[in-house]
């Protein structure tokens, strides 16, 4: 009793609290913010429905990335959850998931890690829910908000020109500048492989050359610019033959030449028999084949065109505006 008296004793104590609440607080930051100095950048994750090439900022946060995907039924998108949280805070903002709008308020309103990602994680179950599964009309409506699928599906589905219409309308509707990011989707999936937009190829061994490694090639120049006469990455980008020459070249397979050339290099194949590695050819600007992309699956082939850059394109919305020349396969 003498010692709780002691007003020498109250002040240590005082002292001591004060120093544990810095600490904490100190602490806290330090987890929340991030940094070099407390963690490594740059790791990868593999789990179900992809790889994320994320920092160690995102990184950290997978098991409650994880707990509210699975709560939602989303367990298999864990990865794509965390590229598109690499794109929009990398992980060093408290406002982790930034999509406070999708219940109502402000943007910057949510100021706890943990429950940015509950909210996050609900907001893009629910946008993947209306598109239907489509990644890329998921992705863009958590930016734009989920007006947009009604939007994208009267016209087809997502495409970066639906996109920008979209942002132009909203822009205007709102006296706006600019309305969302039109490059939403590029900017998640550079982080990604795996889904529709960084998508897994895997070859039968039936092709003459190793389809994976080709693809591999390609998809690591996803959102680079379409350059006309493009043919090395030097050029900043590549025009569609380009891509193809170069991808093919560094397997040993010659294919120098216009999208003419590489059509007249090729053998014809049913449609019903199409495989991941095929070329599928259409004529756009000119008479003949002048367009030209690697069929990679589920309607899907990888291409460099004037739209989108580097990108996956659906063989059917190509057909519907291009005389299409058919698939042929490489000998």
């Amino acid at each position: 009793m003498a010692i709780l008296k002691n007003p020498l004793t109250w002040i240590i104590a005082g002292i001591l609290l004060l120093l544990l609440s810095i600490f904490g607080i100190a602490l806290f930051i330090s987890i929340s913010l991030g940094g070099e100095n407390q963690f490594d950048s740059g790791l990868s994750g593999e789990g179900a429905g992809g790889t994320a090439e994320v920092s160690a900022e995102v990184l950290r946060y997978e098991p409650l990335i994880r707990k509210y995907a699975e709560e939602n039924g989303m367990g298999e998108y864990v990865r794509l959850i965390m590229a598109l949280i690499q794109q929009e805070s990398g992980g060093r903002h408290l406002y982790v998931m930034q999509s406070a709008e999708s219940i109502g308020l402000p943007p910057g309103a949510i100021t706890d890690p943990e429950y940015s990602i509950q909210i996050g994680v609900k907001y893009f179950a629910d946008v993947m829910k209306q598109a239907k599964g489509d990644i890329h009309l998921a992705l863009q409506a958590y930016n734009m908000g989920n007006g947009f699928i009604g939007y994208a599906l009267e016209r087809g589905g997502y495409s970066k020109e639906v996109a920008i219409e979209f942002s132009e309308i909203m822009a205007a509707k709102n006296g706006w500048s600019r309305y969302g990011d039109i490059h939403y989707v590029e900017h998640v999936l550079r982080y990604y492989e795996g889904g529709n937009g960084g998508k897994v190829v895997v070859g039968d061994g039936s092709q003459s050359f190793d389809v994976e490694e080709v693809h591999h090639i390609m998809k690591g120049f996803l959102g680079r610019p379409y350059v006309w006469g493009g043919r090395t990455p030097a050029a900043g980008g590549f025009d569609c033959s380009g891509l193809l020459e170069y991808a093919f070249a560094q397997v040993g397979v010659d294919m120098y030449g216009t999208a003419q050339s590489h059509y007249d290099k090729t053998v014809p194949v049913p449609e019903d028999q199409i495989k991941p590695g095929d070329l599928v050819f259409f004529s756009t600007y000119k008479p003949g084949a002048s367009h030209v992309g690697m069929y990679v699956g589920d309607g899907q082939f990888i291409n460099a065109n004037g739209s989108n850059g580097t990108s996956y394109s659906s063989v059917q919305e190509w057909k519907n505006i291009y005389p299409f020349l058919g698939f042929r396969r490489i000998q």
